[in-house]
C-alpha cells in the first residue's frame, strides 16, 4: 500500500479531489463517511452523542440531526471537544482496520481525514500528506452558494479548524483548488504523476 492522508479545510473540495483519484484506481477511506456511519442508528457513536446532548438532536425519523448537532459544537467549543472525544476514537478505529486490510495490497491508499495531526502519517503509515487548499474567502462562498449554509454557520465551522497555513506547513504536496474544475484536473493529473514518482522511490 502507498498510504495518503489528505485533508482540508472545510469547503476547500477534499470530496472533489478523493473522487478524481479513485477515479485513477485509488482507494479512498473517508473519514466523513464513517462519522455518518457509526452516528446511524445502531452505530457505535448514536446512543453516547444522544446521551451527550439530548433528544433537540434527534430528527423526526430518529436520526440524529446533523445540523442541529452542527449548530451546538460549532459555537461551543468545550461541546465539540465532547463530540470528538465521542466520535474520532472510533473513526480512529475504523480507519485502523481499513488501512491493515489495505497494507499488504500494491494500491494508493487514500485516508481523508478532516482533522490530520502528524501522529496519523506513522500510525496508519501513510507516505505522504496532501493538503487541498483555497483562500478561506472562496471556501467560503462555497459553503454558502453550494451547500446552502448560512454565513455565519459557515464562519464558525471555518474558525474551529486548524488554519490555513498551519495545514499547508505540514504538507508534502499541496493542491490549489481555489479555481474552475478544469483546473483542479490538471492539479489532480499533476498530484497522479507525483504519486508514481514517490511509489517508485520507496517501491510501493
Amino acid at each position: 500500500m502507498f498510504g495518503i492522508g489528505l485533508t482540508g479545510g472545510i469547503g476547500s473540495g477534499k470530496s472533489a479531489v478523493t473522487d478524481r483519484l479513485a477515479q485513477r484506481g485509488a482507494q479512498v477511506v473517508d473519514a466523513d463517511e464513517i462519522v455518518h456511519e457509526i452516528q446511524r442508528p445502531g452505530g457505535p457513536a448514536f446512543t453516547p452523542v444522544l446521551e451527550r446532548f439530548g433528544e433537540g438532536i434527534r430528527a423526526a425519523d430518529g436520526t440524529i440531526d446533523r445540523p442541529a448537532l452542527a449548530r451546538i459544537v460549532f459555537n461551543d467549543p468545550a461541546a465539540r471537544a465532547d463530540l470528538n472525544a465521542i466520535v474520532w476514537p472510533l473513526v480512529g478505529e475504523r480507519m485502523r482496520e481499513r488501512a491493515q486490510e489495505l497494507a499488504a495490497s500494491d494500491d494508493v491508499a487514500v485516508f481523508s481525514i478532516p482533522l490530520l495531526r502528524p501522529e496519523h502519517r506513522a500510525r496508519l503509515g501513510y507516505h505522504a500528506i496532501v493538503v487541498v487548499d483555497c483562500p478561506t474567502e472562496v471556501a467560503l462562498e462555497r459553503l454558502v452558494r453550494l451547500r446552502g449554509m448560512d454565513r455565519n454557520d459557515a464562519l464558525a465551522r471555518i474558525a474551529a479548524q486548524i488554519s490555513r497555513e498551519e495545514r499547508r506547513r505540514g504538507a508534502d504536496y499541496v493542491i490549489d483548488n481555489s479555481s474552475t474544475l478544469e483546473h483542479l484536473d490538471a492539479e489532480v493529473e499533476r498530484l497522479w504523476a507525483w504519486i508514481e514518482e514517490r511509489r517508485a522511490v520507496v517501491g510501493t
